[in-house]
């Protein structure tokens, strides 16, 4: 088995401000745990590509996509909404991270990897069909999934989210009738909480599991055993894509939940035994949330070396 470890330097130029939560050090704080562990030695590693404004436009609003495009500052910094910005450097930074998603795919399409892991920011699963949120500017998973479906000729595919934030933005863009029959978002996140969406009248073909905040990895398996793998059965997807957010951490204080690294652990070899019998084994995961430096890099190492078995 080979696990794929994408990632590019310009994704730590990209900066939002002193103080900010979603910084560099997110990025930093993982690297320096895939190397101290060992396990970088173990992988893959390649560099994203920068995502085109067609494979962005697969998915989003093209519109949308010409907006940032065109008003990427050269300095300073531009606010998109309250809690997302760009520097000069964020527009590459944003494409490097769908292009790493991109290149994902042609992987473990390809036979080269069997899976991949994505360490890239900006994150992505807040950013919907019109618009940037929630420190988002593009979609990651969702490009990579329509460029899976419209490209590579795939059926159907999963999207599991286990951000301690629902995956609005996802949910946005492959809610609608459009992908029903090849889309199957399964997800749990912290209720009520940011982004308050989620808990009511989802689209047939999303599965979302609001948990109370202080919920810990009973719950979690509870959600997974009963409500994600009998769907995932069902659904037979041919390939699994993961939102990878660790900020249901137990030390993860812009969350409230209580996970840790061995529930990370849990869910993706349950994920992984799912790919096993329905598609070839084949997971594209890529980093969400996670906002403890310390807490996110022994996560992401965990959930890495469970990918890489």
């Amino acid at each position: 088995m080979t696990t794929a470890y994408i990632t590019h330097e310009d994704c730590l130029r990209h900066e939002m401000g002193a103080g900010h939560p979603e910084c560099p050090d997110r990025l930093k704080s993982i690297n320096a745990s895939m190397r101290s562990s060992g396990l970088i030695e173990e992988l893959r590693n390649l560099e994203a590509p920068l995502a085109q404004s067609a494979d962005l436009k697969r998915i989003h609003d093209g519109a949308y996509v010409d907006l940032i495009f065109e008003h990427a500052p050269t300095e300073g910094r531009i606010q998109l909404d309250p809690d997302t910005a760009m520097n000069p450097y964020s527009l590459d930074a944003a494409r490097r991270a769908a292009g790493a998603g991109l290149l994902a795919v042609d992987e473990v399409t390809a036979g080269r990897s069997t899976n991949a892991f994505c360490a890239v920011r900006p994150c992505g699963h807040h950013a919907t069909r019109v618009r940037s949120m929630g420190f988002c500017i593009f979609n990651n998973i969702a490009v990579a999934a329509a460029y899976a479906l419209e490209v590579k000729g795939l059926d159907r595919v999963a999207i599991i989210d286990f951000d301690v934030h629902h995956g609005n933005g996802t949910e946005d863009m492959f809610g609608v009738p459009r992908w029903r029959d090849r889309v199957l978002m399964a997800s749990f996140f912290q209720h009520p909480f940011y982004p308050y969406s989620g808990a009511e009248n989802p689209a047939p073909n999303m599965l979302n599991v609001p948990l109370a905040a202080g919920s810990g990895g009973a719950a979690v398996k509870s959600a997974v055993e009963d409500e994600w793998l009998p769907a995932l059965e069902s659904f037979k997807p041919e390939m699994i894509f993961i939102s990878a957010g660790f900020d249901a951490h137990r030390e993860d204080l812009l969350g409230g939940m209580s996970l840790i690294e061995a529930d990370y652990v849990w869910m993706t070899q349950q994920l992984m035994d799912v790919a096993a019998r329905h598609s070839q084994g084949r997971i594209v995961s890529m980093l969400e949330g996670g906002y403890n430096l310390a807490a996110l890099g022994r996560s992401a190492v965990a959930h890495v070396k469970a990918l890489a078995n």
